[in-house]
């Protein structure tokens, strides 16, 4: 099934879904699913995908818009700012370009989009970078999740590794149908930006940003437990 993101988040967290790649921070959240384990989206520093456009020194942004459904990202914003001690207010997204003083968070193809489009009119600060300079680990976008209640949760996750791998290794003829953007730069982006392993390091890293979440009072305080399947 395609649909929104936050709009699968709530499917998978209401039953009407089974499995579904989700945020990582609906785990955060709601941490009573299984885990497909060995497989997420993530990046190991730039993103390309994730970022904040602005003008002139970040530190000098004074208002950040933000799509409410960009839960993940926009927290990753919250946590990193924080940690640079920079407090610029959060407003909803407009259709107009960001002011001088402004900025926007994008996201996902209409991140791609934008900033092929105005490459020399903003700065790209990429979460996925400052990320991986703040902490030195890769993070966790997106994670398959599989409710409590589906019975042989592990058959489910061996068929999606299986289709994993086997789109990485299809990967010049997956993009080689892609119709907006050029096959090169797609060949790029998922060789180079992007990562599909869910490992110790990208474990560690998740772990490490429900810890800022915490900090910031994102989430409640608690520990918890990565049930991988």
């Amino acid at each position: 099934m395609l649909d929104h993101p936050s709009a699968l988040c709530a499917q998978l967290a209401r039953g009407e879904l089974d499995v579904a790649l989700v945020s990582s921070f609906e785990f955060l959240r709601n941490p009573i699913y299984r885990i497909a384990d060995g497989i997420s989206i993530s990046s190991d520093g730039p993103v390309y995908s994730v970022f904040v456009a602005h003008r002139g020194k970040i530190s000098d942004v004074e208002q950040i818009e933000l799509d409410p459904a960009a839960e993940t990202s926009g927290n990753l914003l919250r946590c990193l700012l924080s940690e640079l001690k920079l407090g610029p207010r959060f407003i909803a997204t407009s259709t107009s370009s960001p002011a001088k003083r402004s900025a926007r968070l994008l996201i996902g193809d209409q991140a791609i989009r934008f900033r092929q489009k105005h490459t020399n009119e903003f700065q790209f600060w990429d979460l996925g970078e400052q990320w991986k300079k703040l902490v030195g680990l890769p993070f966790v976008y997106a994670l398959w999740l599989v409710r409590p209640e589906v019975v042989d949760p592990k058959s489910i996750a061996d068929r999606l590794r299986t289709l994993r791998d086997q789109n990485i290794v299809n990967i010049d003829d997956l993009v080689g149908d892609e119709k907006e953007f050029d096959r090169s730069f797609c060949g790029r982006y998922y060789r180079e930006h992007l990562r599909f392993s869910f490992g110790e390091r990208e474990k560690k890293g998740l772990r490490g940003f429900n810890e800022l979440c915490q900090k910031r009072e994102l989430l409640p305080k608690r520990e918890i437990a990565f049930s991988v399947v």
